[in-house]
């Protein structure tokens, strides 16, 4: 864990200058296609009047060059980065190619400053976590190793684009990670830490979208009205999810080559552009507006309709961008319009509520909603609300939709992936509470004939292929089968060259098992040496067998998970009258 702390401290610094040279990137793009000068200054593509064929045929430009980068450079830059960065270390073995840390962000830069409606997280994410997978390649490091720096790369970005540790940490936990254990947390923190500090002297250490709230004091009837945003937000994230993966089937029957599929994009991103063109960009001004309870009516249905349909049908188009800006804007929006109606608490109070409850919604990702609301705004006071409202719409998307919007593309691609966090049954029970106590042994001076009888005297022992421990004088452990005892008769009988004993067709137990040890261990040890069953021998100088552990044993704990989850009794007497034909139990 420390070496590994090591090499993540130079990953966080690497993530924090790849942050701000996509932002950088970004903002020249845009200053280049919409406003013809040479500025890295972020700046929303719609912020000034522009032509109509530009905001119409810049998005569609910039698809035609995606599509072909995509072609001939990494088919990895398409899509928002989480998915490619969660498939990297289920199936890759955490490798990202090195082109895919340039691709990806040029890529992005491209989308977004022609007028894509994404993020820059979602690059960064996968372009941090390729600079942390690179660097773990050229070292000797497990697969786990690599994970853990790949997922400190993408943490550090995300700290560094939002100036949001505390949600970058959390973010790589929930959605990343698929573990909670100090090798990897710690690790991640260190790298988070680090791009954070190195922002405060890059970027500044201010909050991204400053909220004044002072004096906030939440009753509880708005505290009852949260839980309404947030489902309403849930009901508008599971909408844009919705629309995201039927776009992606639609574009999936065209019938020519998925390298066009972003130019046909870029064409709804523009007309998108023509209705409403402050929907074009990464749109942070436009976020700060909803927040800061700045935005118009038309702003808020503008945003809430156009955004909503241009980003979902653009992305499933297999584009270049990430989602949560994107998201923050859409919950902002709905966030805000329902501030109309719902009573006033403070300058966008209701737009928090509905930006935390669509990240919650969208990305099933709760607590990195509400805390990815208080660090962008800096309203600690709201916690309660944003708790309510986030969760609320996390249960209303777990309840109607199967998958995510990250985890859907996963699981079209063929993997399964839960990120359901539970405690493993298996560490719960000790092999001591599950052995067989009293199991057959035979001595190694044992003659073949005499082992033979008393297996098959033994009931269950009608597998030729049962497992027996054996004691040998010198208190060494063995193995022997049943089917292995009686070729060994047999040859004898053929032979007549005397009696052989069991300990001529023993073997070493490859495991040993302590009767402390956990079911964990035990089912760790099987799977590294190929077994099925293995001895368990008592601490202390004589090591004596008291007990054999096999597969079945370890089922039990399956067994007592499954009726902990699904077993529902009353545990306390009730109130009911029992039938006259009940039978006591």
């Amino acid at each position: 864990m420390l070496v590994i702390c090591c090499w993540a401290l130079l990953v966080g610094a690497a993530g924090a200058l790849a942050a701000l040279a996509l932002l950088r990137l970004i903002g020249l793009v845009t200053n280049v296609v919409f406003y013809q000068r040479w500025s890295t200054e972020l700046i929303a593509p719609g912020l000034e009047h522009r032509p109509w064929w530009l905001v119409l045929g810049a998005p569609i430009l910039g698809g035609l060059v995606i599509g072909a980068m995509a072609r001939y450079g990494s088919e990895k830059i398409r899509g928002h980065g989480m998915p490619e960065a969660i498939e990297a270390i289920l199936t890759g073995g955490s490798r990202v190619a090195p082109r895919v840390a340039v691709l990806k962000p040029v890529s992005s830069a491209i989308s977004i400053g022609t007028g894509g409606p994404f993020g820059a997280e979602g690059p960064i994410i996968m372009t941090g976590g390729a600079i942390g997978s690179i660097l773990a390649q050229a070292l000797r490091l497990s697969a786990d190793e690599r994970k853990t720096l790949l997922v400190s790369g993408a943490a550090a970005g995300m700290a560094a684009t939002f100036n949001s540790p505390l949600a970058a940490v959390l973010l790589a936990v929930e959605l990343l990670l698929f573990e909670w254990r100090p090798r990897s947390f710690v690790p991640v923190v260190a790298a988070v830490c680090v791009s954070t500090v190195a922002r405060g002297f890059l970027l500044g250490t201010a909050p991204i979208f400053p909220v004044a709230s002072t004096g906030l004091h939440v009753a509880p009837a708005v505290d009852a009205l949260c839980a309404v945003a947030g489902l309403l937000g849930g009901a508008l994230a599971v909408a844009a999810t919705w629309l995201v993966y039927r776009a992606e089937d639609g574009f999936a029957r065209l019938p020519f080559h998925w390298m066009w599929w972003p130019a046909i994009g870029g064409l709804v991103i523009g007309l998108g552009g023509l209705v409403e063109p402050r929907a074009l960009g990464v749109g942070y001004d436009v976020i700060e507006q909803l927040l800061t309870g700045r935005a118009t009516v038309s702003l808020i249905v503008g945003i809430l309709v156009v955004k909503t349909l241009i980003w979902s049908l653009s992305l499933g188009s297999g584009t270049s961008g990430g989602v949560l800006a994107p998201v923050f804007m859409i919950g902002g929006a709905v966030g805000a319009a329902e501030g109309l109606v719902f009573p006033h608490v403070i300058p966008g109070f209701w737009a928090m509520m509905g930006l935390a409850a669509v990240v919650g919604g969208v990305m099933r990702s709760p607590l990195t909603g509400v805390v990815f609301t208080l660090e962008l705004t800096h309203a600690w006071g709201a916690v309660l609300p944003l708790l309510i409202s986030s969760t609320a719409a996390y249960a209303l998307s777990a309840l109607l939709l199967k998958r995510s919007v990250l985890t859907e593309k996963i699981a079209r691609r063929g993997l399964h992936l839960t990120r359901e966090y539970s405690t493993d049954p298996l560490e719960t029970f000790f092999v001591e509470e599950v052995m067989e106590r009293r199991p057959l042994l035979l001595e190694g001076r044992e003659s073949v004939d005499i082992a033979v009888k008393l297996t098959r005297d033994t009931a269950g022992c009608g597998d030729g292929r049962r497992l027996v421990p054996v004691v040998t004088g010198d208190g060494a452990t063995g193995m022997v089968t049943t089917q292995d005892q009686l070729l060994a008769a047999a040859t004898q009988d053929a032979t007549r060259h005397g009696s052989s004993t069991v300990a001529d067709v023993c073997v070493p137990s490859p495991v040993t098992l302590r009767p402390d040890d956990t079911l964990r261990r035990a089912a760790y040890l099987f799977a590294e040496h190929g077994v099925t069953q293995a001895p368990v021998v008592s601490h202390g100088p004589d090591g004596r067998v008291v007990g054999t552990v096999t597969l079945h044993h370890l089922l039990h704990a399956r067994r007592h998970d499954l009726t902990e989850e699904h077993h529902r009794q009353r545990l306390l007497p009730g109130n009911r009258r029992r039938a006259p034909d009940a039978v006591p139990t």
